[in-house]
């Protein structure tokens, strides 16, 4: 009975020139070509899965100065994510932020229950992120409304990752969960010993997380079976991050650890003055780090051998990010540093009001990264087109729990708008043929 109904359908479109042949040609190609249009641009907490912490800057290299700052109601520990041209950070005062990342005009705000300190990630048009009232949260990238919530039963600090459509995050009440991040329903849970801040890296089909129980663990991203576990000589609130097949991830025992990906051996470890909170960057075959002792260092991946440290003024438990040969990290010092990957000479530094510990992101030639002193920042270079902007004052702890401005200002600021966001969105170059194939197509359908 299928048959017959179908036949008329397959006569049809038996002739390969025949209109409805056509029309259906003309359908599945425009489909195809426009289909990267619907895709947003997906970014996260330490730039990839694997949280190498390595971003691409189109060539662009920033300066230090301040292209718009952001003033929230709390302290932004959080670490921004670009996406599609709309910075997202989350901030104390209990709000997920959307901020137009070329003007720093707030695009909207989302309320959670209590305390965001955790960094979002933007997967197919959704940003998640986790708060101290014990939920992650999924809301709609574009009108900051939300999808659906997922209740934990801790606070949480752990920042997401998302792989094959699938959340992995980490929890007070000693679990990592995977969610599933189109419904927000539990597929699995992995019971470590005590509470997890660190955030998982997902690679090759594995899982890897610290636990404040002492131990690295390797997980089956699939079943949320256990691979292996490596321990350490304490808690662990750093990242790891995967590269080449290394796991390295900070300690407070004071150490860098490598370990090997497939069997959880150890490879070597760093030691350096105090704890390590800062969660490492791996790029051309060096791992970055800072460590609370106030130094930032550079290490042979292969080797574990030091190859140079930078000294800031205080503790560093910001994350460093690598675009271009440049390193990019905060300090409780109050500056964000750009630091030469190669040499360790200071290239720049940026200042801010307070403790720098978020962690910065970097995209087509602007740094953004958040401040103990409640702003979200921007900071590039100031040749290039201009645009003016509503103000948003920046302030200063004054140690108390009032705060009170740095400057005042008029009520509109002329700031440089960073170049327009790259996406995996169809270029224009797709333009012309798309016009060609249609208007082909128009001359064959007159024709027949």
């Amino acid at each position: 009975m299928t048959d017959l109904i179908f036949l008329p359908y397959r006569r049809r479109f038996r002739n390969p020139c025949s209109r409805p042949a056509i029309i259906l040609f003309l359908i599945t190609f425009l489909f195809l070509i426009s289909a990267p249009l619907a895709s947003a641009e997906d970014a996260m907490f330490r730039a990839n899965p694997e949280h190498t912490g390595v971003y691409g800057n189109e060539g662009t290299e920033p300066g230090n100065s301040e292209i718009w700052h952001f003033a929230t109601g709390g302290i932004v520990y959080s670490s921004p994510t670009m996406a599609n041209g709309i910075v997202y950070a989350g901030s104390d005062d209990t709000n997920l932020y959307a901020v137009d990342a070329m003007t720093g005009m707030m695009k909207w705000k989302f309320a959670t229950g209590d305390h965001v300190y955790t960094s979002p990630i933007v997967a197919r048009g959704v940003v998640y992120i986790g708060s101290e009232d014990k939920n992650l949260y999924a809301v709609d990238a574009t009108t900051g409304t939300e999808k659906w919530r997922f209740v934990m039963g801790g606070w949480v600090y752990s920042s997401p990752a998302v792989a094959d459509g699938v959340v992995y995050i980490g929890n007070s009440d000693k679990n990592l969960y995977a969610i599933d991040a189109a419904t927000g329903t539990e597929k699995w849970r992995f019971a470590t010993g005590d509470y997890i801040d660190s955030s998982p890296a997902v690679a090759d089909g594995v899982v890897y997380v610290g636990s404040s129980d002492k131990n690295l663990y390797a997980i089956d991203a699939i079943t949320g079976k256990e691979d292996w576990k490596y321990s350490m000589g304490a808690r662990s609130g750093s990242s790891p991050a995967v590269a080449d097949g290394v796991v390295y991830i900070g300690s407070e025992d004071k150490n860098l650890y490598a370990v090997d990906a497939a069997t959880g051996t150890k490879k070597w470890k760093f030691p350096t003055g105090d704890r390590v909170a800062s969660s490492p960057a791996v790029a051309d075959g060096v791992v970055y780090v800072g460590s609370r002792d106030r130094n930032l260092y550079a290490i042979d991946a292969a080797t574990g051998k030091e190859k140079w440290k930078f000294p800031t003024g205080d503790g560093v438990a910001s994350s460093p990010a690598v675009a271009d040969g440049v390193v990019y990290v905060g300090s409780r010092d109050k500056n964000l540093y750009a630091i030469n990957a190669a040499t360790g000479t200071e290239k720049w530094r940026f200042v801010t009001g307070e403790w720098v510990d978020s962690s910065p992101a970097i995209s087509n030639g602007v740094v953004y990264v958040g401040s103990n002193d409640k702003n979200l920042y921007a900071i590039g270079r100031t040749t290039g087109t201009l645009t003016t902007a509503p103000v948003t004052t920046r302030v200063t702890n004054t140690g108390t729990p009032t705060y009170r401005a740095t400057t005042t200002l008029t009520a509109i600021i002329t700031t440089r708008a960073p170049a327009p966001q790259t996406t995996r969105q169809a270029p224009l170059q797709y333009a012309l043929p798309m016009a060609i194939f249609v208007a082909v197509g128009i001359a064959i359908l007159k024709r027949h």
